[in-house]
């Protein structure tokens, strides 16, 4: 699934084609693109039909695209899934393989929902106004602010981090703890921290945590500047280009290699059905894990 940074470089894209412009027609190519909308299909395509878009948004991994006519204000809530796309496209060009939503646009273009999963879709989704969370979509609400967010709170992270009794990645993970981070930039700011993601975040210092968090945002903020990281052809940009960060990364898909800093081999251990990537030797197994 696509990360913060990969989400945040097509959030870009469709905010420089898509503001201001008009949604003329839709058409579901396939009916699970829009089995999130809870008017089904046709009242998809008739709210979506003739709206306007004032913006393109995000939250962690979550994008949206706001809508709105004379008399109705809406959330377009983008799930990208294992292998969405979101591509901009000129009215008539060939159809993508995996065509599931367009949009046809008033300036001669057409924005495309590619997914080859069929696990993504779109759905019109109203706005939550609680707490400060005003303009965040209700079903995005529950998801805490990333480091990116002008209400995201360093401190108060830290704190329910250290109120966990958990492995610190499975506390990165955690988007209602601090949103946008997954497995690839999990490992990588662990990496750049030196800290095992093993070690149970509780017992984890305040500053090093502060650390942790610092890392983090440097990290996806480096693969924003490239367009994300791409390992296949299923993420890519709005214009169908692949991001350039896997040729910086230090630790995840390193297995057998020496590490950047110290020249130890990395290692590979099994996680959540997926994988971790870490130096031996400059982040040390926590002794509970290594006897």
């Amino acid at each position: 699934m696509p990360e913060l940074p990969e989400v945040e470089t097509v959030r870009m894209g469709l905010e420089k084609h898509l503001t201001g412009r008009t949604v003329t027609s839709v058409e579901v190519r396939h009916p699970r693109a829009a089995r999130r909308h809870v008017g089904g299909e046709p009242d998809l395509i008739g709210r979506l039909s003739g709206k306007r878009v004032t913006g393109v948004r995000r939250r962690g991994k979550y994008m949206w695209i706001d809508v709105a006519d004379d008399t109705d204000r809406a959330a377009l809530v983008v799930h990208l899934g294992m292998s969405g796309q979101m591509l901009i496209a000129r009215d008539g060009a060939p159809d993508h393989t995996h065509l599931r939503i367009r949009a046809a646009l008033d300036d001669d273009n057409e924005l495309r929902f590619v997914d080859q999963r069929t696990f993504g879709g779109w759905h019109l989704d109203d706005y939550a106004v609680s707490e400060g969370a005003d303009d965040i979509p209700v079903s995005v609400a529950h998801i805490a602010p990333d480091p990116f967010d002008p209400a995201f709170d360093a401190a108060a992270v830290v704190t329910r981090m250290r109120a966990k009794h958990s492995e610190i990645k499975r506390v990165l993970l955690d988007q209602t703890v601090i949103s946008g981070v997954g497995n690839i930039y999990a490992d990588e700011a662990l990496w750049r921290a030196r800290l095992h993601g093993a070690r149970i975040a509780e017992t984890i210092s305040r500053k090093k945590l502060l650390e942790l968090i610092d890392a983090a945002t440097a990290v996806m903020t480096e693969a924003v500047e490239v367009g994300g990281t791409s390992f296949d052809a299923l993420y890519v940009n709005v214009n169908g280009q692949s991001g350039y960060f896997e040729r910086s990364l230090n630790a995840y898909g390193r297995e057998g290699l020496p590490c950047r800093r110290c020249g130890a081999i990395m290692r590979r251990e099994s996680f959540m059905n997926r994988s971790s990537y870490f130096c031996p030797k400059c982040q040390t197994v926590p002794r509970r894990r290594a006897r």
